[in-house]
């Protein structure tokens, strides 16, 4: 080979790697919000600081609290839907599978202070609540009656947030059990309330539709949150942000950063001004806004914020959230988003989906604010004598992951 066909060669290897050095850089800029600067003694000056998520112990703890209640409230679910109000043991496979059968038969045999064997020789053995349970779970009525007001609130913000004021049905029911929606409120709940919904196909799908904007409606938690600790005279006058990201402002968020994470002084003069920036309300038509600037970038974290609000648990799957795309005109990147502003939200892999948490409605492992029907499924779940986790005891610390 000819000295000048090598060293063409050279050049257009040397070129290629000196663009995806180049490309990779830039990809890696966007996994932080504020770009982070620390002092390494061995190099004696700045470098960026390694990118790394912060591990949040107490909120994989809460992953792992709500298996037993599940596992209890869906054997609950599927005596009571039974005729007869009881099931058979060798019918459990035909609902639930063969592997998910035997946790329920675990279950059965270690709490009998909820679930009562019966049957023998002349029927097969069957499954029923206890006398006791069935007192605590002829309240669940009371609990749903509750329920209706918030639900129906809660459909109606979900709807006012889109762009056309519609969404999917089929998305609806995908994110039914986050919301708390019985399972009938297609046809129960909806028809019931025909000056606020109505179920129209469009493009082929059966969409829920928004009849009526209501004003009222379009404040958000955040904001219902501030108005509640701000005073008229302390929303005027000047405050500094706090070292823990903390900003008593219109515009904040409230943040709680783990306890891993170091942020220095210039981090938190940027996040300061992040913090002030006006944003348009989540309630304000997406379309209306330029995807690159600030404050719609901004409006993007207020839409998250609010769509896990509405939740019960203030938490929800991935998938369920990656499903509403389109409707909220959410980023493509949505990972890398939620990540960036990892002192409000918090994703794990703990369990077998990912989770993405509102890490402002939960103290510890243990959430904040309960609803009426939480308030029952911890009653219910509570007669197999299992203890309340103390906020106080869960004061864990974090790890790092690189």
């Amino acid at each position: 080979m000819s000295k000048p066909l090598q060293f063409r060669r050279c050049l257009i290897s040397s070129g290629l790697i000196h663009f995806l050095k180049k490309s990779m850089f830039r990809e890696s800029e966007n996994l932080v919000l504020f770009p982070v600067q620390v002092r390494h003694k061995s190099g004696g000056g700045f470098r960026p600081k390694k990118k790394v998520y912060h591990r949040v112990h107490e909120l994989d703890k809460a992953i792992d609290l709500k298996k037993k209640p599940t596992l209890i409230l869906q054997l609950k679910s599927m005596i009571q839907a039974q005729k007869h109000g009881r099931i058979l043991l060798r019918d459990l496979e035909k609902h639930v599978g063969f592997v998910q059968k035997w946790n329920l038969m675990a279950a059965i045999e270690k709490y009998p202070s909820i679930f009562h064997v019966g049957g023998g020789i002349r029927e097969p053995p069957y499954v029923t609540l206890t006398e006791k349970a069935q007192k605590i779970a002829a309240e669940e009525g009371e609990a749903i009656e509750s329920m209706e007001p918030i639900l129906v609130n809660n459909l109606r913000k979900l709807l006012m947030m889109s762009v056309d004021c519609r969404v999917p049905l089929e998305k609806v029911e995908f994110i039914q059990s986050a919301m708390g929606l019985p399972h009938d409120f297609k046809s129960n709940l909806i028809p019931k309330y025909p000056d606020f919904f109505s179920l129209k196909v469009v493009n082929g799908k059966v969409h829920l539709v928004l009849e009526n904007w209501d004003s009222s409606l379009a404040i958000t938690a955040r904001e219902d949150r501030l108005s509640r600790v701000l005073e008229p005279r302390e929303s005027i006058k000047k405050v500094r942000i706090t070292k823990d990201g903390n900003f008593l402002g219109r515009n904040a968020f409230k943040v709680s950063f783990p306890p891993g994470f170091r942020p220095n002084a210039s981090y938190l003069e940027e996040f300061e001004k992040w913090q002030k920036m006006e944003f348009p309300s989540p309630y304000l038509n997406a379309r209306r806004f330029d995807v690159a600037d600030p404050k719609a970038r901004k409006r993007v974290v207020a839409v998250l914020h609010e769509l896990l609000s509405l939740t019960m648990e203030k938490r929800v799957t991935c998938a369920q959230l990656d499903a509403f795309h389109s409707e909220y005109l959410l980023p493509s990147r949505l990972i890398l988003c939620l990540i960036k502003h990892q002192g409000i939200f918090y994703i794990t892999n703990k369990g077998a989906r990912g989770t993405v948490f509102l890490k402002e409605g939960y103290a510890g492992s243990s959430l904040i604010e309960n609803c009426p029907l939480l308030l029952f499924q911890e009653r219910f779940v509570a007669l197999c004598g299992r203890r309340e986790v103390s906020v106080c005891s869960q004061m864990q610390s974090s790890s790092v992951i690189s």
